[in-house]
């Protein structure tokens, strides 16, 4: 299934950057975006990605979430997303957006407590895939300066009953800067 998925992403982008005609290319159009995250520290994170403008409407991107406070953050330690993204608006790469995500995520194992629930114990690091959907929009201004708010929502494929819960969220309000 992550095979078809790939597969599926690719085709799809190969013929949106082929598909394009001659009246939307525009040369001096800046195509790469990288973002921070700025409520990622509240949950004692950092979250950085990247973005690749393929077209007026879509792009690919991928996004990495590390925890480096695990007090705030209950149970992930990271994870590594790669996404594709469609734009509704009427300006390139601007406006409403909706995506497709991946997910390639490290969570806390199940924590099992005894009978007296004084003493727990703890699995070992959970690694699983994740698929989703989100939706956002995003605000470019003329010097290249990119402003976001997302979310996204999706499920484990393989492990979620080893963890606390079997699904994932992406939130988002970035600062970026478009190259």
């Amino acid at each position: 299934m992550k095979k078809t998925f790939l597969l599926l992403i690719i085709l799809f982008a190969f013929y949106s950057v082929n598909a394009q005609n001659e009246t939307d290319a525009n040369p001096y159009q800046k195509n790469n975006e990288i973002k921070l995250n700025l409520i990622a520290p509240l949950s004692g994170a950092v979250e950085a990605g990247y973005e690749r403008h393929l077209n007026k409407n879509s792009s690919l991107g991928i996004s990495g979430f590390f925890v480096y406070d695990h007090k705030k953050e209950k149970d992930t330690n990271y994870f590594i997303s790669p996404y594709y993204r469609y734009y509704f608006g009427k300006k390139y790469a601007s406006g409403f957006f909706v995506e497709g995500f991946g997910m390639f995520t490290s969570i806390d194992g199940k924590k099992i407590y005894s009978a007296d629930h004084l003493t727990f114990t703890e699995n070992k690091d959970i690694y699983d895939v994740a698929l989703g959907a989100g939706l956002g929009w995003k605000l470019v201004t003329k010097k290249g300066l990119v402003f976001e708010a997302n979310a996204g929502y999706g499920k484990l494929l393989f492990n979620g009953d080893k963890t606390e819960h079997g699904v994932v969220a992406k939130f988002g309000l970035s600062i970026g800067y478009r190259f």
